[in-house]
């Protein structure tokens, strides 16, 4: 729980962050960290990886690996 670990759904995390945390900005699904939104929120840009959690709507993901 986000609450437990002393944070707030307002806080917004800085880039570089120093510490990625479990639950917050990753889980793990069949043994793969998956990034979450606020994890590319504090990234600040879409990587161009075709994340499944992009705030971007991948505008660097080619227009071949969008479908």
């Amino acid at each position: 729980c986000m609450f437990s670990l002393g944070l707030k759904m307002d806080d917004h995390d800085s880039w570089p962050l120093k510490q990625l945390v479990e639950g917050i900005h990753y889980y793990l699904e069949d043994g793969l960290m998956v990034l979450t939104e606020r994890y590319h929120l504090a990234r600040g840009n879409c990587c161009g990886n075709g994340c499944r959690h992009c705030p971007y709507d991948h505008v660097n993901v080619s227009r071949e690996e969008r479908t």
